[in-house]
């Protein structure tokens, strides 16, 4: 009888509705399903999608996402090749002089603050881990210029290893039109996709959407008649 009349508080708390036996901020079954539909279309639709930064090991990939930042990857890509014929490896870096660096790098903006965050980098790779760019985030994100988005750039490219999601400009748009997050911190989005989309799944999300950003959802103007993940976006035809 006591646990009749406890059922009956329950239920009366609830207003009579069923509670949710789903753990606290776990996506719901119907909103994974769809999440993984949204991604299995992505991926029929870019199947080479891959990191867009030119770079030939974990060293060169780091220095381009550093220079990454306000600028384009295309304008990034015409400026690594004479910075890493010059600097090949942390060694020749951590020894620079900035003036040298900043000429180099010039044209993808902000080069000084630019400049210190890639000497630094490479002094702090010399110095604390060999010549070795780190395979953790605790590790990357103390290197200068090093957050965690970057830090999840070098991870998942660089080493396969899917640590979390890269949230830029694009998947933070593409989030939000989506309804895959409505957060507008890019860290919170990384939590609501990281819930959503299966952990082996992360690195390639983030390619993904970000060409898919590019080609279809662009900012200003949405192509929306073109694409693919109308039927399941509630923004579609904005």
């Amino acid at each position: 009888m006591k646990a009749d009349r406890q059922t009956g508080r329950r239920k009366k708390a609830s207003g009579g509705r069923r509670l949710s036996s789903r753990p606290p901020g776990r996506p719901s079954a119907t909103a994974r399903a769809r999440a993984g539909e949204i991604f299995s279309r992505l991926r029929e639709l870019y199947p080479d999608a891959r990191c867009a930064l030119e770079h030939g090991n974990a060293y060169e990939l780091l220095g381009a996402t550093i220079l990454s930042a306000q600028c384009t990857d295309a304008r990034v890509n015409l400026v690594t090749p004479a910075l890493f014929a010059r600097y090949p490896t942390p060694f020749e870096l951590a020894r620079a002089r900035p003036a040298y660096v900043e000429e180099i790098i010039r044209s993808t903006g902000f080069f000084r603050n630019k400049t210190k965050s890639l000497i630094g980098m490479a002094q702090a790779v010399v110095a604390d881990h060999g010549g070795e760019v780190p395979r953790t985030m605790e590790e990357l994100r103390k290197l200068p210029g090093v957050g965690r988005k970057t830090a999840n750039v070098i991870l998942g490219n660089a080493y396969g290893i899917n640590e979390g999601v890269t949230v830029d400009t694009h998947v933070t748009r593409l989030s939000r039109r989506l309804r895959l997050s409505r957060e507008e911190d890019p860290v919170k989005i990384e939590q609501d996709l990281m819930k959503l989309f299966p952990q082996e799944d992360w690195t390639l999300l983030s390619h993904l959407l970000i060409f898919h950003g590019r080609q279809i959802c662009i900012a200003r103007k949405p192509r929306c008649g073109e694409c693919i993940l109308a039927p399941l976006c509630p923004s579609a035809m904005l």
